[in-house]
């Protein structure tokens, strides 16, 4: 029998994303929270409204136009930052399901809060048995930190000086170390095992065979968590996808 994989296609994480329109600390209108991720590409499909993502690599600082009807994606190790200049909201696709939320992503916090595991999650975790109100709070003062640190290491970047970006490129690859056997394992049973399922399927069609049809199913979800505090806005979510 064919290998089967009876996950989303692709093995892909979907979630729905109204971003932040809290004010940011240079005076724009709204904006998610900077952030890159380690092993995982992520694309936006933008819905409504209107804003912009601002990335920052090796290679420079980018700003890239937001509108409904857009696609936009980038590669691991993209610091991005979502600007909402007006009701922005977009479904966002992340590489290997839910390794992003798993660790793989790691806000531009100060260094010294990037020196080890548990330093890192007390800075970013958002209390879950406090007021709305409070997670808010919470949330906001997390964005404008990392958004601090975001806008010093664009500055740098672009007066030619990558030692600031690169210093913390090397503070979130050791950040996740310890964790990369339970994200190699996700990835084994989420994106490894989509693509052989695949190459098996097309191994059993060239050989004529198609048993595999025989066990076609149809799944449909919900979103298990409604307007939840992310990092870049209140996130629906799909866990499993």
């Amino acid at each position: 029998m064919s290998a089967a994989y009876d996950g989303f296609p692709g093995a892909v994480g979907v979630s729905r994303l109204k971003v932040y329109d809290w004010p940011t600390v240079e005076g724009l209108p709204g904006g998610g929270t900077p952030h890159l991720h380690l092993a995982c590409s992520e694309g936006y499909v933008v819905t409504g409204g209107r804003g912009r993502v601002q990335t920052l690599t090796l290679s420079g600082y980018e700003e890239t136009p937001l509108e409904a009807g857009v696609v936009a994606w980038f590669t691991p190790g993209t610091i991005h930052r979502l600007v909402n200049d007006g009701e922005l909201e977009i479904t966002v696709v992340m590489q290997n399901s839910g390794l992003p939320e798993a660790g793989d992503a790691v806000l531009t916090l100060p260094q010294d809060l990037l020196t080890d595991p548990d330093t890192y999650a007390d800075a970013v975790r958002i209390p879950g048995d406090v007021p709305e109100a409070e997670q808010a709070e919470v949330a906001r003062a997390r964005r404008d930190l990392a958004t601090r640190r975001f806008l010093a290491l664009r500055t740098a970047t672009e007066q030619g000086d990558l030692a600031p970006l690169e210093a913390f490129q090397r503070a979130a690859a050791a950040l996740i170390r310890p964790r990369l056997d339970a994200f190699e394992q996700r990835w084994r049973d989420g994106a490894q095992a989509a693509a052989s399922a695949t190459g098996s399927q097309l191994a059993a069609l060239r050989e004529g065979r198609a048993d595999h049809l025989a066990h076609a199913a149809v799944t449909a979800t919900g979103p298990t968590a409604r307007g939840r505090f992310g990092m870049c806005g209140r996130l629906d979510v799909y866990p499993g996808i």
